[in-house]
């Protein structure tokens, strides 16, 4: 609480870094990320006009080269702000849009080893939390799949990785299967199903990176966090219009930001449901999905790339249960518990949604093969 405070006391001085139209008069904590330290500064003219702005102070302990993530952000926006203006777009409003420092640094470093970054701030604009409908999930599919469009020609391998490995399942299950060996907290006995379960599953893996080192995947620029509440949505038309928490993209495959929106978004219960009678993927959504991604790639994917989509569901909610159970393995030092036994609970509700992925395989293939060529 009282780093909070100290942090909330210099805004006004960290905000007067950056190019911003006129000085701070107001500023408060926003949103809810559980990363990054964020802010909605106002600023005012001396003629009395206010406009307002995103300030962050980056998370260096997650991100550990703040430098190589801003010019990553750098890059695709001034990018995607070109798309955009070429096909009579607002540019202001239809991407992220980096204020520099006085001196145009992307970012400004304080005396205390704090990064902090600053965004224009999207005016009316809404973000939704979870799936309400089958239509905010078509129109989430239609703005990831048109982000993936729009970079399909941008050099991915130019993009630094933010987090090392972050979606290589390989190196994933390697870290999972050396969490069992270690058993630092002696909890393997109480996941021995869920352990068994995920190792007879290692083949799966190497699928689509083995697919990538041999030619037959593209590497693309992907965003690995498609979560609905990354994208701003227009208040009035509730179009989706803005990709945001761009802190992620980097060099991927497509599958990784298509399977990630199935995992979190197709499932009928919370990520943490203790009942897992009440989890399966649902198939209206994952076609809901399908179509509303091609339709926004708009043929920018390959033939293969479409076909091996289920895969890409499959192993994203895979990769994100064994990431879970290590965790449990290890005495959860990674992502935040509420309870004893909550890693576990989550990696119970992903390998049920992998589970009955497996068993809805053919009618998933079918949905990706029904849509594959309208668009």
């Amino acid at each position: 609480m009282g780093e909070t405070n100290l942090i909330n006391d210099r805004i006004d001085e960290v905000a007067a870094r950056f190019r911003t139209q006129g000085a701070a008069v107001e500023h408060a904590p926003y949103g809810n990320g559980h990363i990054n330290d964020t802010f909605l500064v106002v600023c005012e003219t001396q003629e009395g006009k206010r406009r307002r702005y995103i300030l962050q102070r980056m998370n260096h302990s997650i991100f550990k080269m703040p430098q190589r993530l801003m010019e990553n952000v750098v890059n695709v926006t001034e990018y995607l702000r070109e798309i955009i203006a070429k096909r009579g777009g607002n540019p202001d409003r239809e991407t992220l849009n980096v204020v520099r420092t006085g001196d145009g640094s992307n970012y400004y470093l304080d005396g205390e080893g704090n990064y902090w970054r600053m965004f224009l701030f999207v005016e009316q604009t809404v973000c939704l939390e979870k799936v309400e409908s089958a239509k905010d999930f078509y129109d989430s599919a239609v703005a990831f799949g048109g982000f993936q469009k729009m970079l399909s020609d941008y050099p991915a391998k130019t993009l630094h990785e933010t987090i090392p490995n972050f979606h290589n399942t390989p190196s994933r299950f390697s870290d999972f299967r050396r969490a069992v060996q270690e058993d630092r907290m002696g909890r393997a006995a109480q996941a021995k199903e869920e352990i068994a379960f995920a190792l007879a599953r290692e083949a799966d893996t190497r699928v689509l990176t083995d697919m990538l080192k041999a030619g037959e995947l593209p590497l693309r620029v992907t965003h690995n966090d498609t979560k609905l509440n990354n994208i701003l949505f227009d208040a009035d038309t509730k179009k989706a219009i803005c990709i945001i928490d761009l802190d992620t993209v980097m060099p991927g495959l497509s599958h990784y930001d298509f399977g990630d929106s199935i995992r979190f978004g197709a499932s009928t219960g919370a990520e943490d449901e203790k009942d897992l009678d009440k989890i399966e993927m649902d198939l209206s959504l994952f076609e809901a999905f399908t179509k509303g991604y091609l339709e926004g790639c708009g043929g920018s994917l390959t033939e293969k790339e479409i076909e091996m989509l289920p895969m890409g569901a499959k192993l994203m909610t895979y990769e994100c249960g064994i990431r879970f159970l290590a965790d449990f393995l290890e005495g959860d030092t990674y992502f935040k518990i509420h309870r004893d036994g909550h890693n576990l609970d989550r990696a119970r509700t992903q390998f049920k949604l992998v589970k009955d992925m497996e068993d809805k395989w053919a009618d998933m293939a079918a949905i990706v093969e029904k849509y594959k060529n309208m668009y």
